[in-house]
This record gives structure tokens, C-alpha cells and sequence, in this order.
């Protein structure tokens, strides 16, 4: 009986280092680096959260000053306002100034 004689393949010092770097890279750079990845995305996820209800609030602010605008610039205020003050309101002197 004739035993088969496994031959070994010899790798060289640069295959060595070759081989450990891609194992390397491939199971310790590429996880730290996706969890990294993920931690920045959420990060920023957060912030444009907090940009975005701030743009609502102020939204909201600005609707509410536009209402308070409109309710001061109303006919009844101006006329309780002149009459206030001792003004009359007349209409035909009212001259509209188009933009």
C-alpha cells in the first residue's frame, strides 16, 4: 500500500503578510468602520430632527404674526383706533398704492 505524500505549498513572507492584512482588514477595520459609519448617520439623522422642529416652530411663529397682523390691519381697528384718537374714517380718501 502506497501512502500519497501531501505536498505543502509554502507561502512567502510577502503572501504571509498579504493574507493576514486581508484578514484583518476584513474582520476588524470593516465592522469598525460600518459601526462608525452607522453612529455618524444617526447622528446626523438627530440633528436634522431638531432642524426641522425648529423650521416648524418657527413656521408656526410666523403664522401666528401674520393672524396678529391681519387683526391689526382689520377696518374695525383702524376705524376704533382713529375714532381713538379723535379721526374720522372716510373712505374716499383712502388711495390704494399697487407694487
Amino acid at each position: 500500500m502506497r501512502t500519497k505524500r501531501v505536498k505543502r505549498i509554502k507561502l512567502l513572507k510577502g503572501e504571509k503578510m498579504m493574507a493576514f492584512l486581508v484578514i484583518f482588514f476584513g474582520f476588524v477595520v470593516m465592522p469598525i468602520s460600518w459601526v462608525y459609519t452607522k453612529a455618524l448617520l444617526s447622528e446626523t439623522n438627530i440633528e436634522l430632527e431638531k432642524i426641522e422642529s425648529k423650521i416648524d416652530s418657527q413656521n408656526d411663529n410666523n403664522e401666528a404674526l401674520s393672524m396678529q397682523i391681519d387683526e391689526l390691519a382689520s377696518i374695525e381697528n383702524i376705524q376704533s383706533i382713529a375714532s381713538e384718537s379723535g379721526l374720522s374714517y372716510n373712505n374716499s380718501n383712502i388711495k390704494t398704492i399697487d407694487e
